[in-house]
């Protein structure tokens, strides 16, 4: 009798295994139909409309957006797609930053973010955001031995403190969308040093860790990204200025082997960190300087 029952559960086990190599073959076939139809689908939608770089339905606000890197960056998001809140001490020449936006429901906060009404009239006015592109800044050269306070305290005042300060209002009024990112400006100089800009490359350079910090907190549970945008020698008005002044920096511009860089070479790699194409960067500092300081350790 056991012989005769080990006999009829082999032969038992052996359709069960059949079966089941029959089903899971069925299952593995109707898998890989299911995954190649999504597959496929992925790839319509890619090729159909995804666009990882776009910024459409998102509201982002620009400092500094009457010239310069910050006037750009506007110009930039609003070709993505982006409704934008752009902000800067001069009404006239930001009034003709909004009328280069392309798309409609932009716009603009004339207010001068170093004092404290106007800081709160943008935090304010800005209403929720989905994105922020710190470019408000101001640079003076100074060496050490004609340093001032007040020459240290305006430029942190501009360059550090009203960034930081207005970041602290949008989330305290909870003006920052969960997802959103977080972009600031800060330069080369914070991570090298150059001549009579010890001040300056304090006042940058002291927001990289400032916003690691903030990652950190805002991250986790809503999502928030911060980083910032190191760029190089860049031909903007400030560039000029500096170079009007008693110190050219011109020869330096040869120093990175791309050259010189434009405004737009900035706006983009902003364009990108706002966008989803950077969904998994954060803490991060994005050197935009045309090779100019990878020959050193930062």
């Amino acid at each position: 009798m056991s012989g005769e029952s080990h006999a009829a559960d082999r032969t038992v086990s052996g359709e069960s295994h059949a079966a089941d190599r029959a089903v899971s073959g069925e299952s593995h076939a109707a898998d890989r139909a299911v995954s190649g139809e999504s597959h496929a689908a992925d790839r319509a939608v890619s090729g159909e409309s995804f666009n990882p770089f776009s910024l459409a339905g998102r509201t982002v606000l620009v400092t500094g957006a009457s010239s310069g890197i910050g006037r750009q960056t506007a110009i930039g998001c609003a070709a993505m797609g982006a409704r934008l809140v752009i902000t800067g001490r001069d009404a006239a020449r930001l009034g003709e930053t909004c009328a280069a936006l392309q798309g409609e429901g932009h716009r603009s906060i004339a207010a001068d973010m170093a004092e404290p009404d106007g800081l709160a009239r943008v935090a304010e006015e800005a209403g929720v955001i989905d994105g922020l592109v710190n470019c408000a800044g101001i640079t003076a050269m100074a060496p050490f031995r004609m340093t001032s306070e007040k020459h240290i305290r305006r430029i942190h005042g501009i360059n550090f403190d009203a960034p930081i300060l207005l970041t602290q209002k949008l989330l305290a009024a909870r003006r920052i969308a969960n997802g959103a990112s977080l972009v600031y400006v800060t330069s080369t100089t914070a991570h090298i040093g150059t001549f009579a800009t010890g001040i300056y490359a304090a006042s940058k350079g002291a927001l990289i860790p400032a916003l690691r910090a903030l990652a950190l907190e805002v991250g986790a549970k809503q999502k928030i990204r911060a980083n910032c945008i190191s760029p190089g020698y860049v031909q903007t008005p400030m560039l000029d200025a500096l170079n009007a002044g008693t110190a050219s920096i011109e020869a330096n511009y040869d120093l990175a082997p791309l050259g010189l860089g434009q405004p737009e070479d900035v706006a983009n790699a902003a364009v990108f960190l706002l966008s989803d194409a950077s969904r998994w960067i954060t803490r991060s500092t994005l050197m935009v300087d045309g090779g100019l300081t990878v020959h050193v350790s930062i």
